[in-house]
């Protein structure tokens, strides 16, 4: 643990600095004017994850213990007082980098007089106490069953998988007469295409009509073109770091030199990943769009997200129990109303094993 900020450097310094450049300054953030219904009921749903892992964490363990860390006031853009959270928050991001959800400490290292909760302490008055963490968690969320969605997306594959096979038999026997004549390499693409290779197989698709032969071709073609597509879509659920989160998580790691993780909550499992290999991921770039995606999310602002598919990460709970929700009415001023999403209860069953190999420690 000792060396950890030295391991982190070292990544650091291979990731191109068109991703991230760690010697630049973070881009300044605009203060938001008005929230929405959708960015509420978002963070009711993010605050939710916390306090299911906080509570997942400290009802099943004898030896850790889960304390609230990260800013979680509920001002929200148009409350009075907004603008003085957000101005100190962008302070005390530049000051000693972005405070993870949770901290995780050692049994005999739990401070009961601060107790379960420090998100409203000054980092000036519990730094020390901060250094002696064993872990930092960031949680996300994300309002998906992934038992159900990888359910669908492996039907999606069957099913294209059989259809493309169909396609290609009926193709390679009632037209390869004509694919020698326009063609000739595509017999040999075609010969290829199985259960396998379907993952990875390619070809350009050419338009006939000259003859109802060769229209009929270029239609069956296009099918299997089709099929390969779906096949190929990326068809997994992801652990869901910010690009602009990295650096001001990179800069709290150096501040107190405490190892981070991501843990990604959905609503029937739970899945984590350190943040040294989300680092080793992307210094990476011949591991983009395989086991890394850069995109722009649009549910969250079009802000730069890296994808990393959730099996790729650790499972810490096979299971999660669903929470509550009620509908909840609030007023913002000159008599703006809002109505968002609330949730509460749901549980999280931690995979014991796969939680102490992921935090290196004994839950």
């Amino acid at each position: 643990m000792t060396n950890y900020k030295d391991t982190i450097n070292n990544i650091c310094k291979n990731i191109h600095t068109g991703l991230i450049d760690f010697n630049e300054p973070r881009s300044a953030a605009s203060m938001p004017t008005q929230a929405s219904s959708e960015f509420i009921t978002n963070k009711q749903q993010g605050d939710w994850a916390e306090d299911v892992i906080f509570r997942a964490i400290n009802d099943n363990s004898d030896n850790i213990v889960a304390v609230r860390y990260g800013k979680s006031d509920d001002l929200v853009a148009g409350d009075t007082g907004f603008e003085q959270f957000f101005n100190d928050y962008q302070n005390e991001l530049d000051t000693i980098g972005k405070r993870p959800d949770i901290l995780l400490f050692n049994k005999h290292d739990f401070d009961e007089q601060l107790g379960y909760d420090i998100s409203s302490q000054k980092s000036s008055e519990i730094s020390h106490y901060v250094s002696k963490a064993i872990a930092g968690i960031e949680v996300r969320s994300s309002a998906f069953l992934i038992n159900k969605y990888s359910e669908d997306a492996n039907r999606i594959i069957r099913e294209n998988t059989e259809k493309a096979i169909i396609l290609t038999s009926e193709v390679l026997t009632n037209y390869k007469d004509l694919l020698e004549q326009k063609r000739p390499e595509l017999i040999g693409i075609l010969q290829q295409l199985n259960k396998v290779s379907v993952r990875t197989l390619d070809f350009r698709v050419t338009s006939w009509r000259s003859s109802q032969r060769l229209h009929d071709l270029s239609l069956k073609l296009s099918e299997i073109k089709k099929c390969l597509k779906a096949i190929q879509k990326r068809n997994t659920l992801s652990i869901t770091p910010k690009v602009e989160d990295i650096k001001v998580v990179h800069k709290w790691i150096m501040t107190y030199n405490v190892p981070h993780f991501y843990v990604q909550v959905f609503f029937d499992r739970v899945y984590g990943i350190s943040f040294k290999h989300i680092l080793e991921l992307v210094s990476n770039p011949d591991l983009e769009d395989d086991k890394y995606y850069i995109e722009q999310d649009a549910k969250n602002q079009n802000k730069t997200t890296i994808k990393i598919p959730s099996q790729d990460g650790v499972c810490l709970a096979q299971a999660v129990t669903e929470p509550n929700h009620q509908s909840v009415r609030k007023e913002l001023n000159k008599g703006r109303l809002l109505f968002y999403v609330k949730f509460d209860g749901g549980k999280a069953f931690l995979d014991k094993q796969n939680f102490d190999s992921l935090f290196g420690c004994n839950l």
